[in-house]
């Protein structure tokens, strides 16, 4: 769908640079904007090789794990369907951390891995898990101490205080979290509450035929008095 959107916008803006005469115009933003992607890009490039250095000192270090041990008690805690000592668990945690840190070209294959490894818990894999939802709603709103992507963007573009955005995106990402906990948690309990989906398919159908075998039954009983059984 958003690929159809991108393609609108742009077939849009020829027809309307087109109409206006500035063809011109488009062709000069298209190689503007690739220069851009190329520039924007070789600066990300070198922020992300330095705090993916910085994280694999810390590995080495031991601080990761000791992070590790840190959120394990909160990733059990959201996610009590995931067997101990999984190994979706370490993906799940992986993610988190680099999330923490702003990395999240960093942080999306573990939770590519993360997701494979619970998708072999899934009883049905046409329909995600609740794990499955908890894991994609933490890795959208993570909570951010640290903004690596949108500080090396700052620089690469002449901010006078690239950090500047640290506290705000830090609060940003607290009450993001928060209501995406809140509506996991909340939809977890209404699906617990609501009847398994075999169970109400099953149902409909007997309903379906119970009325095809009897279609005078509703009639009968209420011509019968007192709403009685005609045998």
């Amino acid at each position: 769908m958003v690929n159809w959107i991108w393609l609108f916008f742009i077939v849009v803006s020829v027809i309307a640079a087109a109409a206006n005469g500035q063809i011109d115009a488009v062709t000069q933003a298209a190689f503007d904007g690739a220069k851009s992607g190329v520039t924007v890009s070789f600066g990300l490039i070198s922020i992300m090789v330095f705090w993916l250095g910085m994280m694999r000192i810390a590995d080495d270090a031991g601080l990761l794990k000791k992070l590790a041990r840190l959120l394990s008690p909160v990733v059990r805690l959201l996610f009590p369907d995931v067997p101990k000592n999984h190994p979706a668990l370490g993906y799940i945690m992986s993610n988190l951390s680099a999330n923490l840190f702003g990395l999240g070209n960093a942080a999306t294959p573990m939770g590519i891995k993360a997701m494979q490894e619970l998708q072999k818990l899934n009883p049905d894999p046409q329909t995600a898990t609740p794990a499955m939802c908890t894991l994609l709603a933490l890795n959208t709103s993570s909570i951010t101490l640290i903004p690596t992507t949108l500080i090396a963007i700052r620089m690469n573009y002449g901010s006078a205080n690239p950090t500047e955005i640290v506290g705000t995106t830090l609060a940003a990402t607290i009450i993001a979290t928060g209501a995406a906990i809140a509506a996991d948690r909340w939809y977890r309990r209404r699906s617990k509450s609501a009847p398994p989906p075999s169970i109400n398919k099953r149902k409909r159908k007997i309903d379906k035929t119970h009325a095809v075998q009897h279609p005078a039954a509703d009639s009968l009983s209420a011509a019968s008095p007192g709403g009685g059984t005609i045998a």
